[in-house]
């Protein structure tokens, strides 16, 4: 079932082992007061691999409101479930509330990617004002298997200036693969890594990935040979674009 509403637009990529979608934004970003919320759903047995077709944009909001993007993933015993989308750029002065929430099986398999820029360096942008809310819960057979939240607001620059945050990146990602078959990977995962990323096996059959690069083009080479790694080469086209 298909039902698409508002700037949220769904395009289908062919594909015979699987359903690949890209999640379009005809809106061009996201600002203050703007609300995009995503579901999808992979079937017993199903293979559902999503992603976007560019980078999202949220822009700057004039009065300090928050742009909202809610994302709701569920993947039946033994489906496949991807959420690849690819980067979000923070202008400046730009507000977002994010939040994705996964319920999964013991049998099911489930990577996810979220990448954020904070200003395009080699455009001259830098993020003085502005706020990233951000929360992810992921259910294992209805108990929580993992729960994060991150929170960044005022001059964001200079908070990721520390040593103890950012310590002068300017772009993250976090990771996370829960499978059966996760801790096979870890060993050849930290292998692929650069010093600024780590991999850890957090509980049995989930391994979380965090991700920090000086700009956008430094965390895709980070990413690139993990998500290569953890799709079995199948990253869906757009991210080679």
């Amino acid at each position: 079932m298909l039902r698409q509403q508002g700037s949220a637009k769904f395009l289908s990529v062919s594909r015979r082992d699987a359903v690949e979608g890209v999640v379009i934004n005809t809106s061009g970003g996201i600002t203050g007061g703007d609300t995009l919320r995503i579901e999808g759903q992979a079937g017993e047995g199903a293979v559902l691999r999503l992603t976007t077709q560019a980078a999202e944009r949220i822009y700057s909001s004039n009065d300090q409101s928050s742009g909202t993007v809610s994302t709701h993933l569920t993947a039946a015993p033994n489906a496949r479930l991807d959420w690849l989308p690819q980067e979000t750029i923070l202008f400046d002065n730009a507000y977002l509330r994010r939040s994705l929430e996964a319920s999964i099986t013991g049998t099911s398999r489930f990577l996810m990617v979220e990448p954020v820029i904070f200003g395009r360096l080699a455009m001259g942008e830098t993020v003085r004002q502005g706020q990233l809310s951000d929360r992810i819960t992921i259910r294992r057979d209805g108990r929580i298997l993992f729960r994060d939240a991150t929170m960044l607001r005022g001059d964001i620059s200079a908070q990721l200036d520390r040593p103890g945050v950012g310590n002068r990146a300017r772009a993250m990602a976090f990771v996370l693969y829960a499978s059966p078959d996760a801790e096979a990977y870890l060993d050849r995962i930290r292998t692929l890594l650069p010093p600024t990323a780590g991999a850890s096996l957090v509980t049995t059959g989930a391994l979380v990935m965090r991700f920090l690069a000086p700009d956008g083009f430094g965390l895709r080479q980070a990413l690139l040979p993990v998500l290569d790694l953890l799709t079995g080469n199948d990253l869906p086209r757009s991210w080679r674009l």
